[in-house]
């Protein structure tokens, strides 16, 4: 099931090309939201990649030990699931393939620059459609200079030894970060299914969370969106 979770109640745009918008559905959602399984051919989530069973357990003996030492202290974490209208967690990782990090709000939402955050995995299956479409979408606005490509797109590749092979396959040139650890998909963003995307405005603050696969039309009416209100 699509979910989206959206800090205003304006309408907004699904154009029919990159430049080109068209009234969208009332709800203050872009187009195809408010429909339950609108996305690419295999839509919906993926659940959360299973670590291995000593992992987990270690992982359960050493929280319990912190609670057993640490109960009433607080941590000053926060921890849940952020909202929209809600500042994005700001993180740092590896770029696939090498050559720097990738993060937030380094590379978008933030310091002027609205961004759309994409989660995804090579294990997921309705992210195998996804990920090529958006990425197709994305060349085409930075080869034509699209007023749309203003928007950052930023990737973060969940537990995955495959996320190189995945990006080359789907031809994505946009930024990827490699979060093997789930330290932001489920550390920072507390996302235990895949795809997510975070749409993000130029003051780092929220716009919405959609989960679920994204089409390239709620792409580009989200980019619309995020730069023009």
């Amino acid at each position: 099931m699509t979910t989206v979770e959206s800090a205003d109640d304006q309408s907004a745009e699904d154009p029919t090309s990159d430049d080109q918008p068209v009234a969208g559905p009332p709800g203050g959602a872009p187009p195809g939201d408010d429909h339950p399984g609108d996305g690419p051919p295999g839509g919906g989530r993926s659940p959360r990649r299973a670590r291995p069973v000593f992992l987990v357990v270690g992982v359960v003996l050493a929280v319990g030990l912190a609670v057993g030492l640490f109960t009433g202290i607080g941590t000053g974490s926060g921890g849940g699931r952020p909202v929209a209208g809600a500042q994005v967690p700001t993180f740092s990782l590896p770029r696939v393939g090498g050559n720097g990090t990738v993060g937030v709000p380094a590379d978008g939402g933030g310091g002027g620059k609205p961004a759309i955050l994409l989660f995804f995995a090579s294990w997921c299956g309705p992210c195998q459609a996804e990920v090529p479409a958006v990425a197709s979408t994305y060349r085409r606005q930075q080869a034509t200079g699209s007023p749309l490509a203003k928007v950052a797109l930023i990737g973060v590749d969940a537990s995955d030894n495959n996320g190189l092979k995945f990006v080359r396959r789907s031809g994505v040139t946009f930024p990827v970060g490699s979060d093997r650890e789930y330290t932001v998909t489920e550390g920072k963003f507390a996302f235990t299914g895949l795809p997510e995307a975070v749409f993000v405005n130029r003051d780092g603050a929220i716009a919405a969370i959609h989960e679920g696969a994204i089409t390239t039309a709620q792409l580009v009416a989200w980019e619309h969106r995020l730069l023009y209100g």
